[in-house]
């Protein structure tokens, strides 16, 4: 019999009695959710709510977080009791269709606190970054809940006996796991955490209970690579059999140094000759695995391809995209997002227009054609600026890698028509703001032309060819 699963923490008068229930002390009670958005249109908008606002419960119960909110107000009958930003307090009754939420967005997604990394591991790269940055930089989360709702990478070393029971009571799954290696001793030696060496026991866990991960390795040349890195895979790959297989996909990335990296860490650069032995172990495992499993199941990310010179494989061979977020068949998927969008091209501009557009130079090659192909419109002139990273140190990097500073060096003096066009990806989400603090305002004050962002392949066609307004 389904058991319905527990959500949030009692609000009780009683502190002795909310300590009981709650198996915390009082002042462990999790912060409100606290509103950031009203939907237009929303039940919330009805209610009154407006950002600031504080959710205190939802019938009888504190949240600790999103997933705790989602599931409570799941419920057709709600007693809502929120707080007005000057302490005034309401409660609200209310019937709605189970499917219907309320329409709030809320500032964190966590109630309760970060459930922060206890690892150690030396290619970790929040430690390979300068100090004096925004405090978020360096917040090492291992936070199982960040992982189910958007897709962020945890280990398993830190989870509790209840989150454990949590995971399994609301179904929390999938979840993605940062595995490394799969032989105990090893993988304890690479997140220097003795619990590391327990993850075959977790997969077994989680295939028991027919939930199911993502999972990632991080290869570092001489440590985890080889053999040990054919164990790994194959080891993931027992856990991807049956109607409800418990790892339902493996990426394998290529490590990333930087310049601020601890000292006599031992680590070594991934290399072009590094990249060709690793695609050519992992590439017939694949087929063994499609053979085994129907599904290539461990999948290379872009970065392995043009660190070697080699061209990416074909879209196909990507499958779902499982990994795309981790930087599996990302650029493939791009390039198939911009046959479409390229599909009605004008044969000319009403206007001339020249343009720039800055990405990463690791990926520059691999996007001349685009340009190419959009350089083919009669009036349009679009020069692809592929930049190094002189802050982390790379003369190869990922475009979501470069920083303000990068972009400031690496397009001094150079001449970037009437508007550079910037990818996105380098900004934090949410906010204007690169990775070395550089607000995007302060940029566009400093370069010679306007800035404008580009979220999609459809954006940067509608931004080369002046059409604003067309939908990314």
């Amino acid at each position: 019999m389904w058991n319905e699963p527990s959500a949030g923490i009692a609000v009780v008068v009683d502190a002795q009695a909310r300590q009981a229930l709650a198996g915390q002390s009082p002042s462990r009670l999790p912060q409100p959710a606290i509103v950031a958005t009203v939907e237009p249109g929303s039940i919330g908008e009805e209610l009154g709510f407006q950002p600031g606002d504080r959710l205190l419960s939802i019938n009888g119960h504190r949240p600790r977080d999103l997933i705790d909110l989602q599931l409570l107000v799941g419920d057709e009958e709600l007693v809502l009791v929120a707080e007005d930003p000057d302490g005034s307090q309401h409660t609200i009754e209310l019937e709605k269709d189970p499917d219907q939420t309320l329409g709030l967005g809320f500032t964190e997604a966590l109630f309760d606190g970060l459930k922060q990394c206890n690892n150690a591991c030396p290619f970790c790269f929040i430690d390979q970054q300068p100090p004096g940055r925004r405090r978020s930089l360096y917040l090492k989360d291992d936070d199982y809940r960040l992982s189910f709702l958007y897709g962020s990478y945890l280990t398993l070393t830190n989870l509790t006996e209840a989150d454990w029971l949590r995971i399994e009571q609301q179904r929390l799954s999938p979840l993605y796991v940062s595995v490394h290696a799969t032989e105990p001793e090893l993988r304890s030696r690479l997140l220097m955490n003795p619990r590391a060496g327990l993850l075959l026991d977790q997969l077994a866990w989680f295939s028991e209970r027919d939930l199911q991960i993502h999972a990632q390795v991080v290869v570092c040349p001489g440590l985890n690579d080889g053999a040990a890195l054919e164990r790994t895979l194959t080891d993931l790959a027992m856990f991807a059999r049956g109607e409800w297989p418990a790892v339902l996909s493996a990426a394998v990335v290529p490590v990333g140094l930087t310049r601020f990296r601890p000292a006599g860490d031992d680590l070594v650069p991934v290399d072009r000759s590094c990249a060709r032995r690793v695609i050519a172990q992992v590439e017939p495992l694949q087929e063994h695995f499609h053979r085994q499993l129907g599904s290539r199941f461990a999948w290379l990310s872009d970065e392995w391809y043009l660190l070697a010179g080699l061209p990416l494989p074909p879209r196909h061979q990507y499958e779902d995209l499982p990994q795309q977020e981790n930087g599996v068949g990302s650029i493939r998927a791009f390039l198939e997002s911009l046959d479409q969008a390229t599909a009605s091209l004008p044969a000319r501009l009403d206007r001339s227009r020249r343009l720039s557009w800055v990405v990463g130079a690791l990926v520059a090659e691999a996007l001349t054609p685009v340009v190419e192909r959009l350089n083919r419109v009669d009036g349009l002139e679009l020069v692809l600026h592929g930049l190094p990273s002189p802050y982390w140190g790379q003369e190869q990097v990922v475009t979501g890698l470069l920083t303000g500073s990068d972009l400031l060096s690496g397009l001094a003096q150079r001449d970037l028509g009437e508007q550079l066009l910037l990818p996105s990806v380098m900004l934090r989400q949410g906010e204007p703001v690169f990775l070395d603090d550089l607000r995007l305002e302060d940029l566009e004050a400093l370069l010679p032309v306007p800035v404008q962002l580009v979220r999609s392949a459809a954006d940067l066609v509608a931004a080369c060819t002046g059409e604003s307004g067309r939908p990314s």
